[in-house]
């Protein structure tokens, strides 16, 4: 009697009359057997693990853009329909060229080509498409998982008609709830950047099952298939477009076939190699075609790698110290021991994922520099916990424990291995959505914990209702961080209690907040952030802007060239050092700053376009139109650019030459209702009345509460000789802003000359 039990039977996938085609040499102990959990027919177990992995990230489907969104979609240019299919391949993640020194080399061509086909269909940049798309994957694999947790915890069997039979389907049941409800999850699919993993994961997935099927006895009797065997290195490789990690599950594959298929004792095999056996030769190993098969898995996965490598170029990609400060450490004791305390990190993630954030660089975890720090307790507790687990997996005499817990390993280690700085520097301390796929690994080890307390404990009802609990404080975890990740505001508050020290959280808190016009509050967390982390210079400079915008020139101009001293390079800050040197009347230096960030950055539209304002106010015309004409040249929607082009032409009488520049701009942006103002002003001035009347009307039904709009409007009709409608429009103007210098005083005109002509006409 199993409490839980739904149905007195096994589902149609599990053994009955129907002869086993066992791939395993004997019949091993069930796993279920002393497990007190739910029963359910493999459809509805299905069902039940889409239900509630879709009820915990539901609420995340309408929420905005947030924190690598913007630069992974918004700002990707590989998004757009104007943008070549063929540019994905050349491009890294975030739209930059592989090529370019300053790229991640993070090549996910398939995923970009989703969020293409996203934008395509929603028309635009409309969150929920995405979110939606990110939460059915989810579901999706976490519906794979229930097979996949049958084959690793029940091992891989079929009937005499081919069909692959499950023969834990309470352990999968349990394993593949834990994986749809973890809350380490929340960053993939709650986070739309998070589809590279998802994806991922999915083909991933996708090619182990597909190893698995080549293990099903076709009919000519062969044992097993190439076909699928080369299928699922395929989809290992959709798997690495789509993700780096991807490539792992051939290295997995190769273990299943080791252990699940051809049973090998690695500890047996070892003593044999160091002893000499002879037995060796006729060993499993070959007489069963695993070393073909590893053979096959190898050489795939080593033409992806070199395919790839090509691809990204020779150079490794360039990260700098705060994104993962301990790799640029001097001693390699410091670098191995801050390495092994963020393994010990990641692993309590899985355990208690209570303490999420969406980003734990800049200071949040601060280095271990002697072994006087009481933090090496988490390295020693996660080795002992590991060398345990290997040992047992090792030595163990039953082979039953002994695959499952190498199984529950090699899928917890093999994929986080990208992430582990061993075999190259990864631009982050730690990253939830790297622990995507090793938390299959712990589901697995959870699971078989599960069911040994299970046949030890006497009241299995207590240790099931435990499990239960665990599930629905996961769901609700889910529930509450997902929502967190809904907006940005959220999100980077809810950090602040995780990783008070990381200097971006602050920075992004306030970033947000100046976003939102709330200058005051978002200076006190960029001082913070400068604070914590004396070089972070997109922190000086963000601060440096609103102390600019507050005329706290002194204070800005210091902190801005703090910036471009630590950063040479930046040309953000170069260029707002010149605005500030420029409204300080220190203008050779302005023009330098300005010069210097151009040469940083060669397309720099926002930059031109401040150079144009300099040389306007040193009355260096043609300059300045040099200057917007570059920016728009670079940037053709820069409307200011356009704009200050034709009032520098019109204040200087070069009306033909306004009016030209004016019709090219709205041909470029022909809804921008500034510009349909200043050509509209050029056209009154050249007599062209009706023309001039259109533009004005139209610019005004775009932006009704402009009281420049109405008031020269009325200056128009008044010249045209239209009093009356000059009245009405002078009086809008008026209304709209009582203080518009000049109107008041041709409303007064007007007001006379309609007083004289109305005594002639009463005379």
């Amino acid at each position: 009697m199993f409490f839980f039990q739904i149905c007195n039977q096994h589902n149609a996938e599990a053994p009955n009359s129907e002869q086993a085609f066992h791939r395993m040499a004997q019949t091993e102990p069930n796993l279920d057997h002393d497990v007190s959990w739910f029963l359910l027919p493999s459809y509805w177990a299905k069902m039940v693990v889409a239900l509630i992995s879709f009820l915990c990230f539901a609420n995340s489907y309408d929420g905005d853009f947030v924190f690598d969104d913007s630069e992974a979609i918004i700002n990707n240019k590989d998004l757009r329909a104007e943008t070549p299919l063929g540019d994905l391949w050349h491009h890294d993640f975030w739209g930059s060229k592989l090529s370019s020194n300053t790229s991640h080399k993070s090549y996910r061509p398939l995923t970009v080509l989703t969020f293409r086909i996203n934008y395509l269909f929603a028309g635009g940049f409309y969150p929920v498409g995405f979110h939606v798309i990110n939460i059915i994957l989810h579901c999706t694999i976490s519906v794979l998982m229930v097979d996949v947790f049958s084959i690793l915890l029940g091992g891989l069997q079929f009937s005499n008609k081919g069909r692959r039979l499950n023969l834990a389907p309470k352990t999968s049941l349990l394993a593949a709830l834990l994986f749809a409800v973890h809350p380490v999850h929340t960053e993939c699919v709650a986070g739309i950047v998070g589809r590279a993993d998802l994806l991922c994961a999915l083909f991933f997935l996708l090619s182990f099952l597909g190893y698995c099927k080549a293990f099903r006895e076709n009919k000519e009797g062969h044992n097993f298939s190439i076909f699928w065997v080369l299928v699922s290195v395929i989809l290992g490789a959709i798997a690495m477009l789509c993700k780096e990690q991807g490539i792992t599950i051939l290295g997995l594959n190769a273990v299943f076939d080791a252990l699940v298929i051809n049973k090998l004792n690695v500890l047996e095999l070892i003593q044999k190699l160091l002893h000499k056996d002879k037995s060796l030769e006729n060993a499993v190993l070959l007489r069963k075609g695993l070393l073909f098969r590893i053979t096959l898995l190898m050489s795939g996965g080593a033409s992806i790698l070199y395919i790839r490598w090509r691809i990204m170029g020779t150079g490794p990609p360039a990260f700098t110290e705060v994104d993962n400060p301990a790799s640029f450490a001097d001693s390699l004791f410091v670098r191995a021991i801050n390495y092994n305390y963020y393994y010990s990190l990641n692993a309590w993630l899985l355990l208690c994922p209570w303490w999420l954030c969406f980003d734990w660089s800049m200071g949040c975890i601060p280095l271990i520099k002697s072994v006087s720090d009481w933090r090496i307790i988490a390295l020693a507790a996660l080795w002992f916990c590991l060398i345990g687990l290997i040992c047992q997996a090792l030595c163990s005499e039953d082979s039953h424990k002994r695959r499952i817990l190498t199984l529950g390993l090699g899928f917890l280690i093999i994929p986080f291995l990208p992430a582990s700085n061993l075999f190259f520097r990864v631009g982050f301390v730690i990253a939830e959505r790297v622990i995507y796929l090793p938390s299959i690994g712990y589901c697995i080890l959870f699971t078989y914990g599960f069911s040994l307390l299970s046949k030890q404990a006497k009241k299995k009802k207590i240790l099931a209702v435990a499990v239960l609990g665990i599930l629905l404080i996961n769901v609700m975890r889910c529930a509450l961080r997902s929502s967190q990740w809904r907006s940005e505001e959220q999100l980077f508050r809810s950090a602040l209690s995780v990783c008070p020290l990381n200097a971006k959280v602050h920075y992004n808190v306030g970033k947000n907040l100046a976003d939102k016009g709330n200058q005051s509050a978002a200076i006190k967390y960029y001082r913070e952030a400068v604070r914590l982390n004396p070089k972070y210079v997109h922190a000086m400079n963000n601060l440096g802007n609103i102390l600019k915008e507050r005329n706290e020139l002194q204070e800005a101009e210091e902190l801005l060239s703090l910036a471009v001293q630590i950063q040479p390079d930046f040309a953000a800050a170069w260029m707002n050092l010149g605005i500030v040197q420029n409204s300080l009347r220190r203008f050779e230096e302005a023009e330098q700053s300005y010069w210097t960030a151009i040469k940083h950055r060669k397309k720099y539209p926002d930059c031109y376009y401040n150079l144009g304002r300099l040389y306007a106010d040193l009355n260096r015309h043609v300059d300045a139109l040099n200057a917007w004409r570059n920016a728009t040249v670079l940037k053709p929607e820069h409307s200011l650019a356009w704009n200050n082009m034709i009032i520098l032409l019109d204040n200087t009488g070069n009306l033909a030459q306004a009016e030209a520049v004016g019709r090219e701009a709205l041909e470029l942006i022909p809804n921008d209702h500034s510009l349909m103002f200043s050509l509209a002003n050029v056209l009154g001035k050249s007599q062209k009345y009706k023309e001039s009347e259109a533009l004005f009307l139209k610019a005004i039904k775009a932006n009704p509460n402009a009281a420049s709009y109405h008031g020269n409007l009325a200056v128009l009709y008044h010249r045209w000789g239209n009093l009356d409608l000059a009245k009405k429009h002078y009086e809008v103007s008026l209304k709209l802003d009582p203080m518009a210098p000049g109107t008041k005083e041709n409303y007064n005109l007007l007001r006379r000359k309609l007083e004289q002509l109305q005594k002639k006409g009463s005379a």
